[in-house]
């Protein structure tokens, strides 16, 4: 699975020279899934778009109730009326920026199942993190506390973009040895609860992945893709993101 986060950028004319520029780059794409996960106002315009073609439309974020009073949040059943195949949970800039908790993801994982969206679960440590030793045990408790309240039979169903806090927009990126490290361990925290949803689920990387060095990433044995964020804002880059898997 590809997926390209375009975080808060392209208006909506600006999103649909993009789907113009990449469905024919990316009509042969056999045995990849791939997402673009445009703003809010955006989706319905690229659901439009991307109809009958092998390009998925994701949500960046969405709560956890189906309505209520939450000023500037969107529900599920808002996402799904238009038709949006899936939505990004837990991104680090959600977490770090905008204070999103272990404890409402724990809530929105599940909602996303029912409501028929596909969640990608992000998690990941920081700089600081790293440094300390403190990678596993932060992915541990993200990994345990977030995915709490999925069912054991659809565990394997989620998918996980591991992100390392420190290399997203950095131009840093994780050794391969570190990504498979990390992505290894996230595999067998899933395998804690159900060994079949651990060899079902996918992982993917983000932080920085670019057509120069997405092969390198995707070939590690346990990394199924990739969540990509700047260079998936250019049709060419990304498409060459998506060649590469």
């Amino acid at each position: 699975m590809i997926a390209g986060n375009w975080k808060m950028y392209k208006t909506v004319a600006e999103a649909e020279a993009f789907i113009q520029a990449l469905l024919p780059r990316v009509s042969t794409a056999d045995g990849v899934d791939v997402a673009i996960c445009p703003p809010f106002p955006a989706l319905q315009a690229m659901v439009d778009s991307t109809r009958g073609s092998r390009v998925a439309v994701y949500a960046q974020n969405m709560h956890q109730a189906p309505e209520g009073a939450f000023t500037g949040e969107v529900s599920a059943p808002m996402l799904t009326e238009l038709d949006v195949a899936g939505v990004i949970l837990g991104h680090s800039e959600r977490r770090e920026l905008f204070g999103e908790t272990d404890r409402a993801l724990q809530l929105k994982v599940p909602v996303a199942f029912e409501s028929g969206l596909q969640p990608i679960l992000c998690v990941g440590e920081t700089e600081e993190e790293r440094d300390r030793g403190d990678t596993q045990r932060k992915l541990r408790h993200q990994v345990q506390e977030d995915l709490a309240k999925v069912p054991i039979e659809r565990l394997g169903e989620i998918v996980i973009a591991y992100e390392p806090i420190w290399a997203i927009g950095t131009g840093r990126v994780a050794t391969p040895e570190q990504a498979q490290e990390a992505i290894g361990f996230i595999r067998a925290l899933v395998g804690d609860r159900s060994r079949e949803a651990a060899e079902s689920v996918r992982v993917l990387y983000g932080g920085s992945v670019k057509p120069d060095n997405a092969a390198e990433l995707l070939a590690l044995p346990d990394v199924d893709g990739a969540l990509v964020g700047g260079a998936s804002l250019d049709a060419e880059s990304f498409a060459a993101i998506i060649a590469a898997a």
